[in-house]
């Protein structure tokens, strides 16, 4: 089974922190991408942009709305995704816990769609 693990936290917190903090950070995540690999879960990651660079799209009564940034008015934003397979909810929820952002974020895990 496949899950989306979607990352959010408050993006405002990262210009707080220090280059050591920052360096800390970065070998966190490649040490769990690394672990990722290594369990044979991982089928995709990614980061996304800062949220001034997103555009809503709505379409209503046949038009297309666009608006800049993200749609919904929230402290914590979409940072990033991993998409993992694996046996079950209980394995998904164990690798959304590992993810370093779910210390000061929320991690969202939701099942893929399987069209079946």
């Amino acid at each position: 089974m496949k899950y989306m693990l979607l990352m959010y936290w408050d993006q405002s917190i990262v210009p707080k922190s220090t280059p050591e903090e920052i360096k800390a950070a970065a070998q966190a995540w490649y040490a769990l991408g690394d672990e990722m690999k290594a369990a044979g879960v991982l089928v995709s990651n990614n980061g996304l942009s800062p949220i001034t660079n997103a555009t809503s799209v709505r379409v209503r009564d046949g038009k297309t709305l666009i608006t800049d940034g993200p749609f919904a008015e929230t402290h914590e934003q979409l940072g990033g995704y991993y998409i993992l397979d694996c046996k079950d909810l209980d394995e998904a929820i164990g690798w959304a816990a590992k993810i370093p952002s779910a210390k000061d974020g929320t991690i969202e895990v939701r099942p893929t769609w399987s069209g079946n």
